[in-house]
C-alpha cells in the first residue's frame, strides 16, 4: 500500500485528540523517510524536541498526506500555509498544525502545461532523477535532453533507464544514442518485469535517498516500480499497437519507502513538459555545444552560416550532429520565452495587487 492511503484528518484536532490517536499502523524512521543532515542542521533544539517532523508522500484535492516517524495523517489546504509539493519536509505542533516548511535542496517543476501561464511544482528533495524511455517508437533524444536539463537545472543526478529491451531487435543500438548525450551520463538497458535487471538501480535507492521517476505515458514506469517495490503498488495498461503511445496509469504523485532503505518517487505520465528559467541547466546537458561555441570568432555567433564557427565545423565533421543544435536551440529559446512570460504574469499580478490595496485604503480613508 502507497503511503497516504487510508489516513485520517488533522482536523479531528479541533476535537482535542492527540496527534497519537490519528496515526495509522505504518511507521517509519526519519532516514527511511529520507530525512538527512541538511534539514536537520535547519532545526534547533527546542524546534527538535518541541515539533513533529513530517514529510508530504502524496496529495489529494484540498489536503496533504504526510508521513511521521509515528505514521500517517491529512493536513487539510489552507490559504495561510505555503505551497507543497510531495517530498517536501514540515515541521507540525503536537496537535497537528503546520508551524513551517523546510528549505528544499532540490526542486522539480515545469511551465503548467496548456496556455497557462504558472510554474507547476512536481516534487522536491530527490537525489536521483531515473528518467525512463522505451526502446520503440516512443524513444526520442529531443526528449531525453529536455528532461536531462530539468534534472541539471535541479541540482538532482539523473540517469537514463531504458525499457522494454526484450521487445527490442537491437538495443545496443539505443544504449549508444542515448549514452552519447553525456559522457558522464549513466544509461541503463532495464527489463521492468525481470526482479535482477531492476535490482541494477540499488545503488541510487540506498537509506537516505529520495528517486524519482520521470517520463512519458507507457515506457514501463508502472511495471517498474512495481518490481521495485516487490509487489502491485500500480495499475498498469498497455500501449496503443500503431504507434507504442501510452495512457496514463499514474494519476498523482506518491512516495514509497523501499526495502533497500530508500524512498521512491513516482509521478504522472507527461505528455508535456515545457521549460522556464532553465538555462544553466540547458548549457550543462548541452556542454559541447557551448564548449564549442567559446571558439566562434564572433561572439554572437548563431551557428548557421557565419565564417568561423566552431559549431558548424564540428556539424562538418560529425563531431556534433545538426538535430543536436536545433534541439539545444530550441530548448534555450523555448525557456526564455517561458521565463520572460512568467515574469510579466508576476509584474501584472503585483501591479494589479497594489490597485487592490490602494482602492481598500481610499474606501478606508473615506
Amino acid at each position: 500500500m502507497a503511503l497516504g492511503d487510508g489516513t485520517k484528518s488533522v482536523s479531528d484536532t479541533a476535537a482535542g485528540l492527540k496527534m497519537e490517536n490519528l496515526y495509522m499502523a505504518e511507521v517509519y524512521s526519519l532516514p527511511q523517510l529520507g530525512w538527512r543532515h541538511y534539514f536537520q542542521q535547519q532545526l534547533t533544539m527546542e524546534e527538535l524536541e518541541s515539533y513533529t517532523i513530517a514529510r508530504v508522500v502524496g496529495q489529494e484535492r484540498g489536503e496533504v498526506q504526510l508521513q511521521t516517524r509515528l505514521g500517517r495523517l491529512l493536513l487539510p489546504h489552507s490559504p495561510s500555509i505555503p505551497a507543497m509539493i510531495v517530498g517536501d519536509w514540515l515541521l507540525l505542533e503536537t496537535e497537528g498544525r503546520f508551524v513551517r516548511l523546510l528549505e528544499r535542496f532540490s526542486l522539480l517543476s515545469r511551465k503548467a502545461a496548456g496556455s497557462r501561464v504558472t510554474t507547476q511544482l512536481i516534487a522536491a528533495n530527490i537525489d536521483s532523477l531515473f528518467i525512463v524511455s522505451s526502446m520503440n517508437q516512443d524513444f526520442n533524444l529531443n526528449r531525453l535532453e529536455r528532461y536531462l536539463s530539468l534534472a541539471h537545472e535541479s541540482g538532482i543526478e539523473p540517469v537514463i533507464l531504458l525499457t522494454k529491451p526484450d521487445l527490442c531487435e537491437d538495443p545496443q543500438s539505443y544504449l549508444k544514442q542515448a549514452e552519447a548525450l553525456g559522457p558522464l551520463l549513466q544509461t541503463l538497458a532495464v527489463n521492468s518485469l525481470e526482479v535482477d535487471s531492476v535490482q541494477q538501480l540499488e545503488p541510487w535507492c540506498s537509506t537516505g535517498n529520495t528517486v524519482a521517476f520521470l517520463g512519458s505515458s507507457g515506457v514501463g514506469k508502472s511495471s517498474l516500480i512495481n518490481t521495485l517495490l516487490g509487489n502491485q503498488q500500480q495499475h498498469t495498461q498497455g500501449v496503443r499497437n500503431d504507434d507504442d503511445k501510452g495512457r496514463h496509469t499514474t494519476t498523482n504523485r506518491s512516495l514509497h519507502p523501499l526495502a533497500s532503505g530508500g524512498v521512491l518517487l513516482d509521478t504522472p505520465g507527461m505528455r508535456e513538459l515545457q521549460l522556464t528559467d532553465c538555462e544553466d541547466g540547458v548549457e550543462e546537458t548541452f556542454s559541447d555545444i557551448v564548449g564549442l561555441a567559446s571558439c566562434c570568432r564572433f561572439s554572437d555567433c548563431r551557428h548557421q552560416s557565419e565564417p568561423g564557427c566552431a559549431v558548424r565545423e564540428a556539424i562538418t565533421t560529425g563531431t556534433v550532429t545538426e538535430r543536436r543544435l536545433k534541439s539545444y536551440t530550441k530548448l534555450m529559446r523555448e525557456q526564455a520565452l517561458n521565463k520572460a512570460t512568467l515574469a510579466e504574469k508576476r509584474a501584472a499580478d503585483r501591479k494589479f495587487g497594489r490597485y487592490i490595496r490602494s482602492v481598500i485604503n481610499s474606501k478606508r480613508r473615506e
